[in-house]
């Protein structure tokens, strides 16, 4: 069968699409995906997320190479192979970032169309906030968008420390202003995960124009003519092609440079190396590469009222039965936004998560006893790493130079030491009296900023937010022009973090299901169907 869309990765972006593109029964969409069914409870209880760090059957489980700035440590970064790919598997945490990195996006991108104005409504679109919906908000978009229903005590304790020590408190990190601290807003509806294969996806399955095949990896995009006309992908060991009129690659920051190259769309001499025949030279495919880097502080508690130690039966009971309790906490409930005294702008450029538990190396190192954790990390990295390919063989997993701490100035080592800082600063609040033992890392001996830079080296770790490997733009060296078309192959686009031209000031999921909302309008040319904000 020849489809009309062929979607390759049914993630955050991929879901999004399957849904939009396929609202029109004339239009066949086909819908591929290398991980299987999102059926796992744990992925539909949001705490079940804890659980998720070992099943590698719904995680490509990607590490970088030995990180040079990093103790040549390589860092671990698990990535959704599943149905609502990273949604499926991420903390679930809904922030869109600061108004103004859109207007740096669309600055960048050398198009007005990706400014704060022009993208609001997209998110307005998306978005089912429990709320309501108003000027900022959307109430009955297919991304559900909730308050908790669960907070640790000790969340509260973490709100009412960063507020002593100097900080605004907010009720809405998506509002007129980010900073601030408070509990997040989740990806959730009635208490369980609202991934993107739940909102968007599940309600399209029943369309007799969409086709979704899980366990497929396409191996290359299919080329004829400078244009794309099909994918080959392999299912159960065998190899298979389907042809489409539009081809749409939404595998993320890693699958989807990975794929461009492997249908040799890339740098040309990378390609050779490979026996890839050359179709398109861009010697930026893979390249642009940035994610959030991440310090953690880690405190003993003095009271056993942590998650570290949990009644795991008592707690799925009552998740199953009345959709409360522990069961429904996204474990990392609240957190906030920051301006430090670094900051080039008047953004906030950290953000904190707090973890009511012993959180060392993403929770794999289980630590005895009791206690809490406040993650940091800036929001806007100088420093670029990039993908390199391996072989030719699409199972090989792309070779990751994330590159952290490398800009020539210092500055990202100079505001993780801030981070670090500041968290220990808020935990050392009264708020905390009544619970706090030994602070574990860095340790009471980690006084100077050479402690805390060789503290960062040994310690510091990915938030999973990596972005940038397809930078869309206006200029020669962008991968993708301003509508996400591939350049210099017609009827090929990419659709998912890959194409963020810098990242924005928080978590990555809201801002690629807006890029996702964008894309199906681009696709259908049905830009006038978008709610305007009231």
């Amino acid at each position: 069968m020849t489809y009309d869309f062929i979607i390759v990765g049914a993630g955050s972006a991929g879901c999004v699409l399957a849904n939009r593109l396929s609202a029109n029964p004339n239009h066949r969409v086909l819908l591929l995906e290398a991980g299987g069914s999102d059926w796992h409870p744990f992925i539909h209880m949001p705490a079940g997320l804890a659980k998720l760090v070992g099943k590698k059957g719904v995680n490509w489980d990607y590490s970088t190479e030995p990180e040079p700035q990093l103790d040549g440590r390589r860092l671990w970064w698990p990535r959704g192979k599943v149905l609502g790919g990273s949604s499926s598997i991420n903390a679930m945490c809904y922030i869109r970032g600061d108004a103004r990195d859109y207007d740096e996006w669309a600055r960048l991108a050398g198009d007005p169309d990706w400014n704060w104005d022009a993208v609001l409504p997209y998110f307005r679109r998306s978005e089912g906030n429990e709320r309501g919906a108003d000027g900022l908000h959307g109430g009955d978009g297919p991304l559900s968008v909730s308050n908790l229903r669960h907070h640790n005590p000790l969340s509260q304790a973490a709100i009412d420390a960063a507020a002593s020590a100097g900080h605004a408190l907010s009720s809405d990190f998506n509002g007129p202003n980010q900073s601030g601290f408070g509990y997040y807003q989740v990806t959730q509806k009635n208490g369980a995960r609202c991934s993107t294969a739940q909102g968007y996806l599940r309600p399209a399955r029943a369309r007799a124009n969409l086709t979704v095949i899980t366990r497929a990896t396409t191996g290359r995009v299919l080329l004829s003519n400078g244009r794309a006309v099909g994918v080959e992908y392999r299912r159960h060991g065998r190899v298979q092609r389907v042809e489409g009129g539009q081809v749409i690659l939404s595998g993320g920051a890693l699958n989807s440079p990975q794929l461009l190259m492997l249908s040799g769309i890339g740098p040309a001499e990378q390609l050779r190396q490979h026996g890839i025949r050359v179709e398109a030279d861009n010697a930026r495919v893979g390249a642009n590469l940035q994610d959030h880097l991440d310090i953690c502080t880690l405190t003993r508690c003095t009271q056993p009222i942590t998650y570290d130690k949990t009644n795991d039966v008592a707690i799925a009971l009552e998740f199953l039965l009345r959709r409360r309790g522990i069961g429904t906490s996204n474990i990392a409930e609240a957190g906030g936004f920051a301006r430090s005294r670094l900051a080039p702008d008047e953004r906030c450029d950290l953000q904190f998560h707090f973890v009511p538990a012993l959180l060392d190396d993403h929770g794999r190192n289980r630590l005895p006893g009791f206690g809490y954790t406040l993650h940091a990390c800036a929001l806007r990295p100088k420093s670029r790493g990039h993908l390199v390919l391996r072989s030719a063989d699409p199972a090989e997993k792309v070779a990751i130079h994330a590159n952290y701490l490398s800009d020539a100035d210092g500055f990202d080592l100079r505001m993780l030491i801030e981070a670090a800082r500041l968290s220990r600063e808020i935990l050392r609040q009264p708020a905390f009296d009544a619970y706090r033992g030994e602070e574990l890392f860095p340790g009471a001996a980690i006084l100077s900023d050479a402690d805390f830079a060789a503290f960062i080296r040994r310690k510091a770790e990915s938030i999973y937010h990596p972005v940038g490997t397809c930078r869309m733009g206006n200029d020669a060296d962008a991968v993708v022009d301003s509508e996400l078309r591939v350049r210099g192959v017609e009827a090929l686009r990419v659709v998912d973090a890959s194409v963020m031209p810098v990242l924005p000031g928080g978590n990555t999921n809201a801002p690629t299901v807006m890029i996702a909302e964008r894309a199906s309008d681009l696709l259908l040319g049905a830009q006038t169907s978008v709610p305007q904000a009231a």
